[in-house]
């Protein structure tokens, strides 16, 4: 993977979280990967390296979401310029609690050598607030 271009390694990353192919999402980030989660979410904070991105935020994201349900992530766009690219996807899904969930979200990625270095994270902090932390 260390040839491809910030646009091929953020669609190759957002595409195998869809799929739930765990294994290509964690060969897309770089070990010193850093991940910013906006808000004052229990979430919230900077990640710092590779596996606290992809075990201890990712893993504890999913553990919000009802477990007999899959979340549905579907990639909007990804627009590219050298080594950031800016992806847009939705993600859906039910919380663990019953609640529908529905949002937009955008991060900025910096991809070095082919591997994520940092990303930058949006969404609608309030929204998950109200779902998948309600309660």
């Amino acid at each position: 993977m260390n040839q491809r271009d910030a646009r091929t390694v953020v669609t190759t990353y957002v595409t195998a979280i869809a799929d739930g192919d765990l294994d290509t999402a964690i060969a897309c980030f770089a070990e010193d990967a850093t991940w910013e989660y906006p808000g004052n979410l229990p979430l919230s904070r900077v990640w710092r390296g590779k596996d606290a991105i992809l075990t201890d935020f990712l893993g504890s994201v999913r553990t919000l979401f009802a477990p007999d349900t899959v979340l549905e992530v579907t990639l909007t766009q990804v627009l590219a310029d050298g080594p950031q690219a800016v992806a847009e996807w939705t993600a859906k899904g039910t919380a663990a609690n019953g609640a529908a969930y529905e949002n937009h979200c955008a991060a900025v990625f910096t991809v070095e050598n082919g591997l994520i270095t940092a990303v930058r994270e949006y969404l609608d902090t309030q929204h998950v607030a109200r779902t998948l932390f309600a309660g």
